[in-house]
């Protein structure tokens, strides 16, 4: 499984997202899961302007993009407070991960590992293996949209029946 996230500074109170970074109520990031399966035709527009923003620090106009097509249909997702998952891993983030994923394709997923860490000139190093190991919890909460009662009630009955079941 893979990961999109989209990132947001709070530009009310911060006029850069450099200032934004730095501060706990300056950043929030949707993510969302992302399933090899069919393929999705709102992200195709970005797929494929891909290729102009090859390099790092690449600066390209794209205006006729909605990213809430990205957004799968289910309304479900957790949050907590948390961390930039690369440098300078700041706790600046408001994390809101949606709970379902959108279906993506190979050729997609194959046009975002072009991608690339380095400026125009530098030795190419592809931007893949991108992902920070699994942190602490740190006291986080961790609060969700929906009710989870009902796998509350799937592992209290899963725990009756192997109770019975054992000699």
């Amino acid at each position: 499984m893979f990961q999109l996230h989209l990132v947001h500074w709070n530009a009310v109170v911060y006029p850069s997202f450099e200032e934004a970074v730095m501060e706990g109520d300056g950043l929030a990031v949707i993510g969302v899961f992302l399933k090899l399966g069919a393929h999705h035709e709102g992200l195709q527009t970005l797929v494929d302007a891909l290729p102009a923003i090859k390099h790092k620090d690449t600066v390209i106009e794209f205006d006729v993009f909605d990213p809430s097509c990205l957004l799968p249909p289910c309304p479900d997702y957790w949050t907590y407070a948390g961390s930039l998952t690369t440098p300078p891993l700041t706790e600046s983030v408001t994390w809101i991960i949606k709970k379902q994923p959108i279906e993506v394709d190979e050729d997609q997923l194959e046009a975002f590992r072009m991608l690339l860490f380095t400026s125009d000139g530098e030795e190419e190093k592809r931007m893949v293996d991108n992902f920070r190991p699994l942190q602490p919890l740190m006291n986080r909460t961790v609060r969700s949209s929906f009710q989870i009662r009902h796998l509350m009630d799937i592992e209290a009955q899963y725990s009756d029946h192997a109770q019975q079941i054992r000699p």
